[in-house]
């Protein structure tokens, strides 16, 4: 509001001035008066000038009069500035000091941070080391009872230990007669060494004599059904044995009924758990576990292969080209005999299981191989031979064959 009526003030004055002015110039003017010497016109110009200086003059009086500013701003103006520098230094110091202690304020929260980062951790390990340390505790009571338990243990030990000792001196007392035993037993181990060396050299007399079945080979075979209790698994494992006794006896021309076969337990055991399990029929196979001479225990092992149909009735099995030069009898008993071997290892080959002695997996009578001879005798040039299964077959066989002659025009 002071400066609002300070303009006013300065715009009445100034019109009242330059009113009288004006006045004054205009009597001036009619009046024609001359002031030094000068011209009218040219007293009224000086009056003029003379008024406007006056008005200027009165403006910046009323105005320096009036605001404490205006008269700062006439003629403390260099001072004002000096106190502006001074004060713009003065901020900038400040701003300096504040951002100087933002930065520090700021590291400070950091540390402080970190601080209270530090006191959590410090606070989590002290209670794991307050859980640690009641875990310890427990720990130390329950080694405290366990000792306790262990010093009663150590105590009825102790009295063990002084009945062992009192048993250990009526011990060694016997051990001083079996001593004098165990002389007399040493003297007699002697005479059995002789009559066991005795023993030996007669079995193996007996064993380069009356042989009756080689190391392998087997004595009774058959196809057991698996999938069933294991009950009645092992009563057919029982019959098969059974039938293998009969042919021990065929072989020695007796009974013998005061021989059994004797078959390792465990293995019996274990074959029955095995077919027992298996979902598909096991062929069994009784093998003599060494050379057979009469007067000795009949020794076996048990061999156990899966079952399946091998060759169905008419399947074809396998066919050879050969070529006969002289058709005489001699060649066609060998071309024969060659196709015999190659029907073997592909019957072999597809899963029938082999004599384990000869190799051999086929049955051929003599009536139908010197039949299929006496087809090749006469014959020169290329033939094919081939065989067919003469019934179902499965992998305990034998495999009996139908054999086809015929001509060809072609040897491969």
């Amino acid at each position: 509001m002071d400066g609002i009526l300070l303009i006013v003030v300065l715009v009445i004055a100034g019109g009242a001035i330059a009113f009288i002015g004006d006045r004054l110039g205009t009597k001036i003017g009619k009046k024609r008066l001359s002031i030094f010497g000068l011209r009218p016109r040219h007293t009224s110009i000086v009056i003029t000038i003379f008024t406007g200086v006056v008005i200027t003059a009165l403006t910046f009086g009323v105005m320096a009069a009036a605001s404490q500013n205006v008269r700062t701003a006439l003629f403390g103006m260099e001072q004002l500035n000096r106190a502006m520098r001074e004060t713009k230094e003065s901020l900038q110091s400040t701003e300096e000091a504040l951002l100087m202690a933002k930065n520090e304020q700021a590291k400070t929260d950091a540390d402080l941070q970190q601080s209270q980062e530090d006191i959590k951790k410090l606070n989590q390990q002290q209670q794991e080391l307050l859980e640690e340390s009641a875990r310890l505790q427990a720990g130390n009571e329950a080694l405290q009872a366990g000792n306790a338990a262990l010093m009663a243990d150590n105590n009825q030990l102790a009295a063990q230990n002084a009945e062992l000792n009192d048993r250990n001196t009526e011990l060694g007392s016997r051990n001083t007669e079996l001593t004098a035993k165990n002389e007399g037993l040493a003297a007699d181990n002697k005479v059995l060494e002789e009559r066991t060396n005795m023993l030996r050299d007669g079995l193996i007399t007996m064993r380069e004599g009356d042989i009756a079945f080689r190391a392998g080979e087997i004595i009774a075979s058959g196809v057991i059904r698996g999938n069933r209790p294991a009950a009645e698994v092992e009563a057919d494992i029982e019959s098969l044995a059974a039938l293998a006794n009969r042919n021990v006896s065929a072989r020695f021309g007796s009974d013998r009924s005061d021989q059994e076969i004797w078959i390792y337990r465990p293995e019996h055991d274990a074959a029955v758990e095995s077919i027992a399990k298996s979902p598909q029929d096991m062929v069994v196979r009784i093998v003599a576990a060494g050379n057979l001479v009469r007067g000795e225990d009949v020794r076996t092992n048990l061999e156990l292969y899966p079952n399946s149909v091998i060759f169905e009735d008419q399947e074809f099995i396998i066919a050879r080209p050969y070529d006969i030069l002289t058709g005489d009898g001699s060649e066609a008993e060998q071309t024969v005999m060659n196709f015999l071997k190659d029907v073997n290892f592909a019957a072999t080959a597809k899963g029938i299981l082999p004599d384990p002695l000869r190799g051999t997996v086929g049955v051929m009578d003599g009536s139908q191989f010197y039949d299929v001879v006496a087809r090749l005798k006469g014959q020169r040039g290329p033939v094919i031979l081939s065989a067919y299964a003469n019934g179902n077959t499965d992998a305990s066989g034998p495999l009996r064959l139908k054999i086809k002659v015929e001509r060809s025009t072609n040897v491969q």
